[in-house]
């Protein structure tokens, strides 16, 4: 069966949300359990912001890794075999957080997990969109999307009345469960399509060595630039940033992580519906993005705010940044062929949550003269600028026919 199906909540969709479910879960739990967890292990107060930043960037060099193995595994091996694969790592890795005792257990154990979360989201896409037909795929894609960024606010919930090492054991337990949904799932028709036929999978290196095919795979990663700026910075560390606005009322990370996580949701299902509607992921995109542009600008500007507005504004920010995920992962499948297009939609986001060690170090670097907020004002223009720029210069993808293969 080829892109034949049109129901979008069949079995693989539901299996990679609840995938993706999980994959956020942990994601996004160091950011909830960050101060707690590091206090545990007996870091100092004056240190946690520097170490925090150190794990969460070893947990981004992880994902880096594993964007490119589970990439150029899904293409070689199988989109189903590669998905499951990587549930079962980020699952044990997991419970394995909980139970470091220093910060060196903590800085490999992010690491290892950062390499088996870089998989699921890109290979879940990749099946999605080769199962449903090219009408409905997109809103499959924003489904994924929407229920799995979800995991985020059961992880506030669990760490909430739980202890942190408990949060993460059980982050890990959902993973083992959703594994035996496995047998529900089947593999992709057009994957295994491309076996029959004499053509390179998962070349990854194959993406450098023509010249519109480096401008797309560019152009994606420049789209989703802004999503982990918003991420690593105004949301997680939004009590540093709060602190120096003068925000009036105290603002914590876990319930920023949760408000914004929420308002994402929200916006993953709505930008779907969106592209759908205009028929234009590009024009879709733009919109998320712009208004994304604006909900940072509120953040920065007003004076004398509410910690109540202050969330408010985290929140809708958090649903223009849901949208502009969920299209800009659509997009990435979209854009290349099937021999290429596991390699492109787990490599891509992961570059784009790479990006994260970058924007750390320029913040690092531009705080001492110029203070935190204006150190995150430049450098969150710079990253709009970038995604403005993808939206330009990537082409129009919706109702694209995918059975295609990238042929030098």
């Amino acid at each position: 069966m080829i892109a034949s199906n049109r129901n979008p909540f069949n079995m693989v969709v539901i299996v990679a949300a609840l995938g993706y479910f999980v994959d956020i879960y942990d994601l996004i739990l160091f950011g909830i359990v960050k101060d707690p967890s590091l206090r545990g292990i007996g870091v100092k107060e004056e240190d946690m912001f520097a170490v925090g930043t150190h794990l969460l960037d070893m947990q981004m060099w992880g994902m880096l890794l594993g964007g490119i193995i589970w990439g150029i595994l899904g293409d070689k091996k199988g989109r189903l075999s590669t998905l499951f694969l990587t549930i079962l790592m980020y699952s044990l890795a997991n419970i394995a957080n909980g139970f470091v005792q220093n910060v060196t257990q903590y800085e490999w154990m992010r690491f290892i997990a950062g390499v088996g979360l870089a998989g699921e989201l890109g290979i879940g896409i990749t099946l999605v969109s080769e199962v449903m037909t090219k009408e409905t795929r997109g809103m499959g894609a924003s489904i994924v999307s929407g229920i799995g960024i979800l995991g985020a606010v059961l992880g506030f919930m669990v760490a909430d009345l739980f202890d942190w090492r408990v949060a993460y054991w059980v982050g890990g337990g959902l993973g083992l469960l959703l594994l035996a949904l496995r047998i529900s799932v089947y593999e992709s028709g057009m994957y295994e399509k491309t076996k029959a036929e004499k053509v390179r999978r998962g070349d990854f290196l194959s993406l450098f060595t023509n010249g519109q095919r480096l401008k797309t795979y560019l152009a994606c990663i420049a789209i989703g630039i802004p999503v982990w700026y918003v991420i690593s910075q105004l949301t997680i560390h939004a009590a540093a940033y709060a602190s120096e606005l003068g925000v009036n009322g105290e603002v914590t990370g876990a319930k920023s992580v949760t408000f914004h996580y929420i308002g994402a949701s929200l916006g993953s299902l709505l930008f779907g519906w969106i592209s759908q509607k205009l028929s234009s992921r590009k024009r879709s995109l733009a919109l998320a993005v712009g208004s994304l542009t604006l909900f940072c600008g509120l953040y920065f500007t007003i004076p004398g705010m509410s910690a109540a507005f202050f969330y408010t504004i985290i929140f809708m920010s958090g649903i223009s940044m849901g949208g502009l995920w969920a299209v800009f992962m659509t997009v990435s499948s979209e854009s290349f062929g099937t021999n290429l297009r596991a390699t492109v939609t787990t490599t891509a986001p992961n570059f784009v949550r790479g990006t994260t060690v970058l924007i750390s170090y320029c913040i690092a670097q531009l705080r001492p003269e110029n203070g935190l907020v204006l150190a995150g004002i430049i450098v969150g223009a710079a990253c709009m600028a970038l995604s403005f720029t993808g939206i330009f210069l990537v082409k129009e993808s919706h109702g694209k026919d995918l059975d295609y293969m990238e042929v030098d």
